[in-house]
């Protein structure tokens, strides 16, 4: 049971941190879209 429920945790800890780098990925190209499309080439 002990290894079963580590072997859990694990996979659960994996697809979590799948996530958020997907969440992050999609906020910073949203950001990124926004500023292109408000004309944000001053930087």
């Amino acid at each position: 049971m002990i290894e079963v429920g580590l072997l859990t945790w694990v996979l659960l800890a994996l697809v979590l941190g799948f996530f958020f780098f997907m969440y992050l990925m999609v906020r910073r190209s949203i950001l990124g879209f926004k500023e292109g499309m408000q004309g944000g080439r001053e930087k």
